[in-house]
């Protein structure tokens, strides 16, 4: 049976990308193999959105405060977007070394992971 789900991030700079994950987010982390780093992810949900392509998937993070993590992830040096107000949460984003983008928002809808409880 399916126990979990395994996230892949493509970037320009992978050592530095997992370096932040570690060093940064203090994402607790496995080698799995020569400095290849696995890490432990916070609980997760998935949602389903219409498009007009297949083969397109985002990473979101959730926080109970997006505007207080946003303000540590800057005492950290990391760059992060404004924050959006959307119908399902408030939106912002931050940006690796690698140069890709993580959304992160503190959701107003539902959620599943309350319902582990």
């Amino acid at each position: 049976m399916i126990y979990g789900a395994h996230v892949v991030i493509y970037t320009k700079d992978a050592d530095a990308d997992r370096a932040f994950f570690r060093d940064v987010l203090r994402f607790p982390s496995v080698d799995a193999g020569h400095g290849w780093l696995i890490f432990a992810l916070p609980p997760g949900e998935a949602a389903f959105h219409d498009s007009e392509s297949n083969d397109r998937h985002e990473l979101h993070l959730m926080c109970d405060d997006v505007a207080t993590t946003l303000k540590e992830l800057e005492s950290r040096n990391v760059k992060v977007s404004e924050i959006t107000h959307q119908r399902w949460g408030k939106l912002a984003s931050f940006t690796l070394p690698g140069g890709g983008k993580v959304g992160i928002y503190q959701p107003s809808h539902a959620s599943p992971l309350k319902l582990k409880s």
